[in-house]
This record gives structure tokens, sequence and C-alpha cells, in this order.
């Protein structure tokens, strides 16, 4: 999640565990463990992909095939924070708990906005000097917002009075930033860096990316695991970098296991001294991987590395997906991941085994060479490719964006893009949790920036140049389209009857609410 565009989850029940079925096949976790906010407002938008187990999947909202030829705006709220192509909105999604939606712009301000109206109830401002890249947002819990801030601190802030409660920098005078929309579960805030600075780039020597767990009273760093295996960046710290998460993990609330996706290792491809990643020998561990740790400790489970080497930016990055699908006959719990890479994977969510592996996108097999050659070569997927956004999940399918731009590498570098990020084209994939067999494919003709959302009987994706679609999950035909009023880098919330997702790429950024018969402007 990086370049020119990306930088571009009732009643409360307070003693037991509670397992509630969104649609057959989702496993809903929730319990004793999880922030008040959390179990009172299930129904709503609680946490960045819904739920714990990061299924996208709205099944109690008003919205579905039957109306959504008539979706139209509620309400817009304009939001200006720079940001260049990245935008004033990238990567974040919305929160919505009891009538109020959280968003995080890309100058680390948070907005409570009334979900009926779009009027803004409160604001908080950190003042910083310069605009992230994205993707932050904020995580809900214990009358609390959780933030990224100016790329390094993770700040909380009281939902009553407003004000910042504690402030914990996590970058340690080390190279590294935060981008990340964090989760807030079992008194702990899950968070994590990334190689690189708000002011002096990414993937600068010695940035190694590290998974956080972050008390939530008072920001103390209750434990933190390095996603680079080797202390010394694989012997070359003065060159190397690489790992950490990009997106918000998944949690299995009945294990305690935490399931995160990590990044790519760098230089990619290498350098005029170090050509074809021969500063980073070896796999690059743990870059490009799986990781199952605990949520208490952040002890490794288990981890699964995906892409050994990888020499073309390819992170495996997309927030988890936890699933229960039968499998042989029998319900087999499971765990699915995606990546720049452009492959889906189906995980025994016990083991990590690799259960199935499913292509999306364009693939011209550049993609899988181990030797990069001295003059440039056309890579596809590219560093802007492949599984680039959230993906969805309900009774029992996977539903998964791609982008297709390719991307220029030689031996000694990153070249460009093939062409420019307006011009590259996307696509949605169905795919069945089960067998990882494809149910149906639909082609989009720009970038599909904008991540899929499950809504009843309805797939939701936006893309690049400011287009939302409704397709039939079932069988992928096309619904409705609606031209937002802004281009599109973020993935949306839903509540009741309301679809609230940020428009940030253009002078006319915003967030907006679309409802059926909606006709306000």
């Amino acid at each position: 999640m990086k370049g020119p565009v990306f930088f571009i989850a009732c009643c409360c029940i307070a003693a037991s565990l509670l397992i509630t079925s969104c649609a057959s096949g989702i496993v809903v976790q929730t319990g004793s463990a999880s922030p008040p906010e959390v179990l009172q407002y299930a129904n709503d938008w609680p946490l960045p992909d819904h739920d714990y187990a990061g299924t996208r999947a709205a099944t109690n909202s008003s919205i579905g095939s039957g109306n959504v030829a008539t979706l139209g705006p509620a309400w817009s709220f304009p939001v200006q924070a720079g940001g260049g192509d990245s935008g004033a909105l990238a990567g974040t999604n919305p929160l919505i708990t009891g009538g109020t939606v959280y968003v995080e712009d890309m100058l680390s301000r948070l907005y409570a906005i009334d979900l009926a109206t779009g009027q803004e109830l409160w604001s908080y401002d950190p003042a910083v000097g310069s605009p992230s890249q994205g993707p932050i947002g904020p995580a809900i819990g214990w009358g609390k917002a959780f933030m990224p801030v100016d790329l390094s601190d993770l700040v909380a802030i009281d939902l009553t009075t407003h004000q910042k409660v504690w402030d914990t920098d996590l970058t340690f005078n080390r190279p590294v930033g935060m981008l990340i929309q964090p989760v807030a579960y079992d008194g702990t805030v899950y968070a994590s860096t990334q190689p690189g600075t708000a002011t002096l780039g990414e993937y600068l020597p010695g940035g190694a990316g590290v998974l956080y767990g972050i008390g939530q009273a008072t920001g103390e760093v209750r434990w933190s695991f390095d996603t680079i295996q080797s202390p010394d960046l694989w012997g070359h710290p003065e060159i190397n970098s690489g790992g950490g998460a990009w997106m918000p993990p998944a949690i299995d609330t009945q294990s305690g296991t935490v399931f995160w996706g990590t990044g790519n290792p760098a230089p990619f491809p290498g350098t005029a001294d170090y050509p074809g990643g021969t500063s980073r020998p070896g796999r690059d561990l743990y870059t490009d991987s799986l990781l199952a740790l605990d949520h208490l400790n952040g002890s490794l489970e288990w981890f699964n590395q995906v892409d050994p080497h990888d020499n073309f930016d390819h992170d495996f990055q997309i927030s988890p997906i936890l699933a229960t699908v039968p499998i042989d006959g029998t319900p087999r719990d499971i765990v699915i991941g995606a990546g720049k890479w452009g492959r889906v994977y189906g995980f025994d969510r016990a083991t990590g085994s690799i259960l199935w592996v499913t292509l999306v996108g364009d693939h011209n097999g550049n993609d899988e060479l181990a030797t990069v050659p001295d003059d440039p070569i056309a890579v596809l997927p590219g560093a802007l490719g492949g599984v680039e956004t959230p993906m969805a999940y309900a009774d029992g399918t996977v539903y998964v964006t791609n982008d297709d731009l390719p991307t220029l590498y030689s031996a000694s570098g990153y070249v460009a893009f093939v062409g420019n990020v307006s011009g590259g084209r996307g696509g949605i994939t169905a795919i069945r949790a089960d067998t990882g067999k494809v149910a149906w494919r639909q082609n989009l003709p720009s970038l599909a920036t904008g991540g899929a959302t499950v809504v009843n009987d309805l797939v939701f994706v936006g893309t690049y140049d400011g287009t939302i679609r409704a397709f039939n999950r079932t069988t992928g035909v096309p619904l409705w389209s609606y031209q937002a009023p802004a281009g599109i880098n973020a993935w949306p919330a839903v509540a009741g009857d309301t679809l609230v997702w940020p428009c940030g790429v253009g002078p006319n950024a915003s967030v907006i609410a679309l409802r059926p018969a909606g006709t306000g402007p």
C-alpha cells in the first residue's frame, strides 16, 4: 500500500461469549473482551472491517437489490487535507457507532459526524505540519478513539471531552512510520509501524516494521513483534528495510489469535551495488507473510511466507478474513489472505497450511521471475497492482478487487509505472472459500481502489475515477452505479439505511452518505 496513490467493525453482554451469524458461514465473534462500543453497536460498523473476522459484510442494512436503483446522496461532508495523488482521505474506513460517524483525514484530524444529517458534531485537530500518505484511521473502544498521528504517534482521544488522553511515539528514533488503522480488543490497541518516515521517504535503510500491542488505558507498549526475523536486516542494515503491516489484523476471539499480513522487503529489486536483491539473500523472513500471534503477548504461533525474496514490492498486506467452510464434508476454520502479488490464499487457521491459491487480475509471468534482468522489464501485477484494497466475505464466498497497472523494473531498481494511475484498470472476482474456484469475475475501467463491501445480496466496489458500483453478489450482474464528487481510494462503512464512503482524490474531497431515495446534495 505505497506509491503515489496510497501515500495514497445488540446490547452489551458483559460476561459471556457471544457468537452471531451475519450470514451462513460468517462467524462474527465478540465477547466480554470486546470494547463496550463494539458489543453495543455490533449492527453498525464499529471496527475497520465491520467485525473481528474482517468480513466487511453488513446484513442488517435496509439496502439491497430491491432498492439499490434508488440509492442517492443524503449528505456530503467536505474534507480538505492535501495529500497529492493520495488525496485527503486515503485508505481510511469510517467507523459508525450509535448514530455517529468517525473518520480521520490525511492531516490526522478526527471528525465526529452525525450519521443522520452529515453535520459535524466535534473534531480533534493535532495540527500536524504535513499530510500523511495513508492508510490511517481510528479505532473506537472504552470511551476513546485511537488513531495514528503524523506517522509516528498512536494517540488516544476521550470521546466525551474530545481531549488527548495519551500519546505514544512508536518510532523509537528509528527510520519508520505508522500507516495503519488500528484495532481495539481485550484492553489492547493493535497497530504497526512500516519502513519509512513522513519527511524523509519510504524504505529508508534500517527501517523495519514492528507489530505492537498497546495498553488502551495508558498507552504503554505491552508487547512488540519485529516482522524482520534478522536483527541486522539480513546483513546489510545500511541498505535493507521492509516488513510491517499496512492494514488492520483479524482477531479470532475464541482462540485469542491475531492474524496479520506483512509487507515486502527492500530495496526492490536492488541497487547498483547489490542488483536483484543480493543485499538481502535468502527468504527475507517475515516479509510477505501471514502471521498468527497470541493476542496477549505477541508470541508467534505460526507463519506462512507466500512470496520468499520478493523483488517487486508485492506486499501480502490485505487484512485477513476468518471463516468456517465445509471442506471434504467437514467444517473447517480458515483464514483468507491476499496482497499485491495478485494471489488469494486459503489457509488452515490452526496450522497455516495452504488449502488453495487463486490468481486474480492480469499476470504477465514476469512477476514470478527469480532473477531480474539488467534491462527494464514490465512486471504485472506491478507495485500498484494485484489486490490493493480490502476483501469482503459472505455465504462461503470471498469478494476480491484487483488493480492492473504494470511497473518497469531493472535489477538495480524500480523504474516507473507503465502509463499513469488514472489509466489503470481493475476488476472484482468472487471466489468460493472452500475450494478457491472462481464463481464470477467483472472487469472495471479504472483501478479498484475502494475495496469490496457486502451489503445483503449486493457487493459494492469503488474505483479511482470516483465511480461506485453495486453487483449482485451471487451472479456478478451489475445493478447500479453512481459518480461520486471525487476519486476514491478509501472504503466504506454501512449502518441501517446509510452507506458512508470517503471520496478523497481531487478538489471536491468529501465523505458522502448514500441512502435509498436519497436526493441530497
